[in-house]
């Protein structure tokens, strides 16, 4: 897989709430910062984030804008667009940074404009 397309996949995971594709994109080591929250590290901690965001947030899709890639790094700026569990509208705007080593993410830091509803 290509870099943009593991940098696009990591949003079909969210989409779709996959927990095995992300388990199988991320790594023991990978860092996440979300606004808001402590910074995550590795897989197993980042899963359990997922899990808990999914059900916090049962219909989001995320609509990617635009990939600016350098090599194994990217800033994806993305849309959302759903509900919260409970069924209240909610939108967002933001970047995310992404960094890749040997095919696997191993950084994402989340920048969204409303961090109001979190």
């Amino acid at each position: 897989m290509s870099e943009k397309q593991t940098f696009l996949k990591f949003f079909q995971v969210l989409n779709d709430r996959d927990l095995v594709e992300a388990d199988n994109l991320l790594t023991a080591e990978t860092q996440f910062f979300f606004p808001k929250t402590e910074p995550m590290v590795g897989k197993a901690h980042i899963l359990k984030f997922l899990k808990v965001f999914f059900r916090q947030m049962p219909q989001l899709t995320f609509t990617v804008v635009k990939v600016i890639r350098q090599g194994e790094r990217a800033a994806v700026h993305w849309t959302n667009r759903g509900t919260n569990r409970r069924k209240e509208p909610y939108e967002n705007e933001g970047v995310t940074l992404l960094e890749l080593e040997k095919g696997k993410i191993v950084l994402i830091s989340d920048f969204f404009k409303d961090t109001e509803k979190w």
